[in-house]
């Protein structure tokens, strides 16, 4: 530990941090926005969130009760503070490593995670569903939402906020608002505004104004209601979180303790009021050592020298897949103007960024609201645009209903690029792309694909672009490609049509999607044993090549599927077209390798297909054991998990 830290050294616990005079609060905040720099640069994560709430943590558990009092942090990336400052600060450099540190809340972690939140937007609901339950025991504890600007963008947020505030519950939602301002900016007397409308005496004087100003005319009355929403400062600000029901309380400048805490203090005691919110603004990033400034403000980082500011991660000299996708939709866009790309709030993340500085007209940010992205799709598709939604497999999963019932009913040519495929890192469960598959390869009208390799991806974005008669996919996963040739232009594949990488005549090994590699490193170390066998690339699970299929079912002792996806994806496909179609009557083994059931924790994405079973000595094992008439102890436990 390389930072001064004297009375950060004080504080395990928050009940440690209440010891300390209100006058200490800022020497503390300072001691933390060092510490969490100095890991930081040994570890990396999501950092510029955590540094701009990080004022807001220290005021939160100071004034609160946690773990009693309830506070959900939404997205959590933000939540590195709060970490530190509830007996966490011995593990933080470890965080996002295999058996460390989760790098977002989790319930199992710790008792002051009361709730696990990596997918935006969630807070509020799930801070309403706690205080309901509160409610109902008859207990007093608060429940407290933090949940950013971006994150009100998606319409659960609003959903939410809607049933809270019908309901009067007691219960407090912090906006932190660290982008762009919904009210009018910070300064001297907002502040000190927002401290008086939340005391007491303020609230007491007020409810007995609003009795008083019942006998007067109605006129008078909307005249006295306009005065008193002047006096709170929320003519812009609070006016919608008024009207569903929240009393409003903002702006207050979220790095100013002095204010910060009084304020706090006062919601706190507030309780006659029922919902109320607090409108917090932050700066993202606030205090980071680097000398320049990102769009994002440093929302997540590598490894980095602290003295200097230089990242220490060594480039690849591969392309991401996140990259290809981009400058082949680019190169489509530049044949077909037609062609018009979308995401939500993910543009650097999906590489439409890129897209964008060529097409800025043809480029469609929706913000965190992926259900809209992808109606909103499908409406460009009926007057004869041709989208592409470029959203994370994970983050897809949202949008569930309206791919089913906008997009594959419709049969609307809808494009879906499926970043972030397979196990991801160290993003853990919660960012993992393991169900796609399954959940689009059942659905009718949908093509399903996979790419093997950064090559077959600029392949898959041409074949999307020129399927104009029904929805498509094509998945591909996070980091760099594997060092292949690139083409120059993509070639539309052949629907439904795989490909033979490698023959033989005993082990067919057919992959889908990203382990293309693995198995050809398996293959070579079956073929030392004297075991001829086949490496395939599927390609697509919908439709599936069923002549491929039957050739290497024919032809083979042993057919095995490779995937990065849960159960009931593409090995489903298979073994049910192998079913029906009696091509398991003549004693073919068959054997699907895929994801175990069950949440793979974060870690390196090497530790991650380790754990799965997914690994080069994994599909050498279960050849062997097929060929053996055995079943490997792992694929015995995919079964019984």
């Amino acid at each position: 530990m390389s930072v001064d830290t004297p009375l950060l050294d004080q504080v395990d616990n928050p009940q440690d941090l209440k010891k300390l005079k209100p006058s200490q609060l800022r020497q503390l905040a300072d001691e933390l926005r060092e510490e969490i720099i100095d890991a930081a640069a040994e570890s990396g994560g999501h950092f510029g969130a955590g540094l701009g709430v990080l004022e807001l943590t220290v005021g939160l558990h100071y004034v609160f009760d946690a773990p009693k009092d309830r506070i959900i942090w939404d997205v959590s990336h933000q939540a590195y503070p709060h970490k530190i400052l509830t007996g966490r600060r011995d593990r933080i450099r470890n965080i996002r490593q295999k058996d460390g540190l989760y790098g977002f809340t989790k319930r199992d972690e710790s008792e002051y995670d009361p709730f696990g939140t990596a997918h935006s937007s969630t807070s509020i609901s799930a801070g309403f569903g706690m205080a309901k339950a509160r409610d109902l025991m008859g207990k007093d504890n608060h429940v407290i939402s933090v949940i950013g600007d971006g994150a009100m963008s998606a319409g659960l947020a609003y959903e939410a906020i809607n049933n809270a505030g019908a309901d009067k519950s007691r219960m407090i939602v912090i906006l932190n608002d660290n982008g762009m301002s919904i009210a009018p900016g910070v300064g001297a007397l907002t502040n000190y505004l927002s401290r008086i409308v939340s005391s007491r005496p303020f609230l007491s004087l007020r409810d007995i104004a609003k009795q008083l100003t019942k006998k007067f005319p109605e006129p008078l009355q909307v005249a006295a209601a306009r005065a008193d929403e002047f006096a709170r400062g929320m003519v812009l600000g609070g006016t919608l979180f008024e009207e569903l029901g929240f009393y409003y309380v903002g702006p207050v400048d979220g790095h100013d303790l002095d204010t910060l805490i009084p304020i706090l203090q006062n919601v706190r005691d507030a309780d006659q009021l029922g919902p109320i919110l607090v409108h917090v603004v932050t700066e993202k990033g606030k205090g980071h050592p680097f000398k320049t400034e990102t769009a994002e403000k440093y929302h997540a980082v590598g490894k980095f020298d602290k003295a200097s500011g230089e990242f220490l991660s060594v480039p690849s000299n591969s392309p991401s897949y996140t990259t290809v996708f981009a400058e082949s939709l680019i190169k489509e866009a530049e044949k077909d103007e037609k062609i018009i790309a979308i995401t939500a709030a993910m543009p650097s993340g999906t590489g439409i960024d890129k897209f964008e500085k060529h097409f800025p007209d043809r480029t469609f940010d929706v913000g965190i609201a992926e259900q809209h992205a992808v109606t909103f799709a499908a409406g460009m598709a009926t007057e004869g645009y041709k989208p592409f939604t470029a959203i994370y497999s994970t983050f897809l999963q949202r949008a569930y209903d309206q791919i089913v019932h906008d997009v594959a009913l419709q049969n609307l040519p809808v494009r879906f690029a499926i970043d972030r495929a397979g196990l991801v890192g160290q993003d853990g469960a919660t960012h993992a792309g393991s169900f796609d598959v399954a959940y689009l390869a059942c659905l009718p009208n949908m093509i399903v694909m996979a790419a093997s390799d950064e090559a077959e991806l600029v392949h898959m974005v041409a074949t999307s672009a020129a399927i104009d008669d029904g929805p498509s996919a094509f998945r591909y996963p996070r980091g760099s490609g594997v060092g292949v040739k690139m083409p120059k232009v993509g070639i539309p594949l052949e629907i439904g049509k795989g490909r033979i990488v490698k023959e033989g005549t005993k082990v067919a090994l057919l992959s889908f999607g990203a382990r293309m590699q693995e198995c050809l490193k398996a293959a070579e170390e079956l073929e030392g044993l004297n075991i001829s066998t086949t490496v395939a690339d599927a390609r697509f699970a919908k439709p599936l090549d069923t002549n491929l299929i039957a050739e290497l079912a024919k032809n083979h002792e042993v057919l095995i599927t490779i995937e990065e996806g849960s159960i009931g994806g593409f090995s489903t496909q298979v073994l049910h077209h192998l079913a029906a179609n009696a091509l398991l009557d003549k004693g073919l083994k068959v054997r699907p390798m895929f994801l175990p059931d069950q949440f793979v924790a974060h870690g390196a994405p090497g530790e991650q297909y380790a754990i799965a079973g997914l690994q080069t000595e994994h599909i050498v094992a279960e050849a062997i054991a097929a060929l053996n008439g055995q079943v490997t102890a792992f694929s015995d436990s995919k079964a019984t998990v």
